[in-house]
C-alpha cells in the first residue's frame, strides 16, 4: 500500500497567501495547474520564437509537481522564506526531507519515474528556469485578480513579482507578461 498519491490530493487544503488578506482564497492544486498551463506556453514559445528545443509537456510536468514539498512542509510565505540565508538553508533541508519522504512513499518500481519531478536534476535546469518564470507569472495573475477585486493588499507584491519576472531575462517571460497578461485586468464582456 502506498499513500503517495492520497497526501498529494491534499495539495488543495494547501493555501497560499498565507500573510495577505485574500478576497478569493488560492490552494496548491489551482496554483499548480495555473503553472503549468503557464510552464507549456512558455516552453511552445521558446521553441517557436526564440531559437529554444526544449519539451512543453515535460515543462507542464515539472510545474504540476513543482510546489508538492509543500503537502508535508506548507506553504512558507516569501517574505519568511528569504528573510535571511540562515533561514533559506534551512528551508532548504526541510524541503529536500519532504522531497526524499514523498519519494519513499511510492513502490520501488516507479519511483525512478517519480523522483527526478520532485527532487530535481541538472538535466532539467533549463526546463526548471521556465517552470519558475511561469511561477512568477501565476503569482502575478493572483495579484492582479486580488487588485480587481478592490483588495491593495496585493499592490506592492505586483509590482515586486513584475520586476522579478523582467529581472529574471527570459525572453518569452517577457513576452507573455507584455501580451498575455494585460488581459487578466479585464472584465469577462471584454475579453470575448
Amino acid at each position: 500500500m502506498s499513500s503517495f498519491f492520497a497526501i498529494l490530493s491534499r495539495m488543495k487544503y494547501i493555501d497560499r497567501w498565507a500573510l495577505m488578506r485574500n478576497t478569493e482564497s488560492e490552494n496548491l492544486s489551482e496554483h499548480s495547474l495555473d503553472t503549468a498551463i503557464i510552464a507549456h506556453a512558455l516552453a511552445v514559445m521558446r521553441n517557436r520564437r526564440f531559437g529554444g528545443n526544449v519539451n512543453p509537456e515535460r515543462a507542464a510536468l515539472l510545474a504540476m509537481f513543482h510546489d508538492v514539498p509543500e503537502v508535508i512542509t506548507g506553504d512558507m510565505p516569501t517574505p519568511v522564506k528569504y528573510f535571511s540565508s540562515e533561514i533559506r538553508s534551512a528551508y532548504a533541508e526541510v524541503e529536500a526531507a519532504a522531497e526524499q519522504r514523498l519519494i519513499d512513499m511510492l513502490p520501488e518500481d516507479i519511483r525512478q519515474d517519480y523522483a527526478p519531478l520532485i527532487s530535481h536534476t541538472e538535466e532539467d535546469a533549463e526546463l526548471l528556469s521556465i517552470v519558475k518564470c511561469a511561477d512568477k507569472l501565476s503569482a502575478l495573475i493572483k495579484c492582479i485578480e486580488e487588485e480587481k477585486a478592490g483588495n491593495a493588499e496585493f499592490s506592492a507584491a505586483r509590482a515586486a513579482t513584475e520586476q522579478a519576472i523582467r529581472n529574471m531575462n527570459i525572453p518569452e517571460g517577457i513576452e507573455f507578461l507584455e501580451k498575455f497578461i494585460p488581459p487578466f485586468s479585464l472584465p469577462l464582456d471584454e475579453l470575448q
